[in-house]
């Protein structure tokens, strides 16, 4: 009750649900889930500002899988919906230290929230901690949980209880943490949110008609998740895609390494340049990656030419659209026409998701790959990287109700388009003179 009285902002909302469920529990781990937009990460965060505020001289983690992920989603919901005022306005009583790059928030009380990804582990694990609150967890291993959870065992001493906070939106059911028993997994639904829904006149707000309607052209396994909620598994995927598996942190691939760069055009749908390394023993790794709609090919052009800056390019493999290579060309990109079969551009990308004898993949992506979010596209819910393409890329379903893996639906395929065309060109060449499946 005494939370209720601290204030958080001048519209501060009234909870409920799963929602208010998790405010007030004081289970060691908890982790808010549910469809998108219920408001999670806005709620959790609620918490534990109000956990610094009641409990003077606390210390809190806030963390992502990456610190660059945790600084372009989380922080900007705490600084500008969760914080009175910003740590840079004038009446703010909380120090922020760090910039545009937040390490410290010192509040007047002594408490303090320490930021950082789990990209750094030395920085995240060398303290103890009375709370600690994970953003998108479920991007996080279960070792990853489980070393947090070491952090915040009472030895901080600050608070008369810790807690292990996280939101995250529902995947598989195999994941750890639908699987774990020593979690406190807390719903959320659409209704929990005010914002979306009018508890006393029991209807939608206009806001929240606009986003159901948005929710509501969601399809496939998108639409399971992120409208309904549902921890279900994807039905006809097309790839054995693992993020535990092909995910790998950012780093600068060596100098010697080759690179190549594959392109799929786009405008009203997204115009896609992946930049791939190959190390010494063959493996790829997709280090950059351009996403992005409603903007012309010489734009891309120049874009392109500037994050390639002192790189060498072995080779642009491209779509076959001969005006918009013309322009790349203009602008000094020349391309390599693209081998786009289908089937046979599956298959070699199945072949380097399976793990070699070494135990390890041929094919990573990078987490923080993208250079930019294409911002409609995230309003729209739509997947906006290569890693989101892969959980909605499936098969259509056969009389039979089994997947057809005659021909994947083409729809939301872009990015891996683009992925088969590089992957082709490094490994289809013995194949070019097979027949090959539709030329889509």
């Amino acid at each position: 009750q005494a939370m209720t009285h601290i204030a958080v902002s001048d519209n501060a909302p009234t909870f409920r649900g799963g929602v208010l469920q998790m405010l007030e529990s004081k289970s060691f781990e908890i982790i808010l889930t549910g469809p998108y937009e219920t408001g999670k990460t806005y709620a959790t965060l609620y918490k534990l500002h109000l956990l610094l505020c009641l409990f003077p001289r606390s210390r809190a983690l806030m963390t992502r899988k990456t610190y660059k992920s945790l600084v372009g989603g989380a922080v900007v919901t705490y600084e500008t919906k969760i914080l009175p005022v910003k740590p840079e306005h004038k009446d703010s009583k909380i120090k922020k230290f760090g910039g545009i790059k937040p390490e410290m928030y010192l509040y007047p009380n002594g408490s303090v929230i320490v930021v950082s990804g789990m990209d750094n582990p030395d920085k995240v694990l060398s303290a103890e901690y009375d709370f600690i609150y994970v953003n998108q967890a479920e991007e996080l291993v279960l070792d990853d949980w489980e070393k947090l959870v070491g952090r915040a065992t009472g030895r901080a001493g600050n608070a008369p209880y810790t807690q292990v906070l996280g939101d995250c939106n529902p995947g598989p059911p195999t994941h750890w943490i639908k699987q774990r028993k020593t979690l406190d997994l807390i719903e959320t639904r659409h209704e929990d949110n005010p914002r979306l829904y009018d508890a006393e006149k029991k209807r939608w707000t206009a806001h929240g008609e606009r986003s159901l309607r948005v929710l509501d052209s969601m399809t496939g396994l998108r639409y399971k998740r992120g409208r309904l909620g549902l921890w279900v598994a994807a039905e006809g995927q097309v790839y054995e895609f693992d993020p535990v598996v092909h995910l790998v942190n950012w780093f600068e691939p060596p100098k010697e390494w080759r690179r190549i760069r594959a392109i799929d055009f786009g405008y009203q749908n997204p115009f896609v340049c992946l930049w791939l390394a190959i190390d010494p023993d063959e493996r790829l790794y997709l280090y950059r990656e351009l996403y992005m709609t409603k903007r012309t090919v010489k734009t891309h052009a120049k874009q392109i030419n500037e994050l390639s800056a002192g790189e060498r390019i072995e080779a642009t493999v491209a779509d076959h659209d001969a005006e918009d290579r013309a322009t790349l060309a203009e602008n000094g990109i020349k391309t390599i026409a693209a081998d786009k079969r289908i089937k046979v551009g599956i298959e070699k990308i199945e072949d380097r998701l399976k793990l070699a004898g070494d135990g390890k993949p041929r094919l990573y992506l990078m987490r923080d790959a993208l250079v930019e979010v294409d911002e409609e596209l995230k309003s729209l819910y739509k997947p906006y990287n290569t890693e989101q393409e892969f959980a909605s890329y499936v098969y259509p379903p056969g009389i039979d109700g089994k997947p057809n893996k005659e021909q994947p639906i083409d729809l939301d395929n872009h990015s891996l388009d683009s992925l088969r065309y590089g992957v082709m060109y490094l490994d289809g060449k013995k194949q070019r003179r097979e027949a090959g499946s539709y030329q889509g």
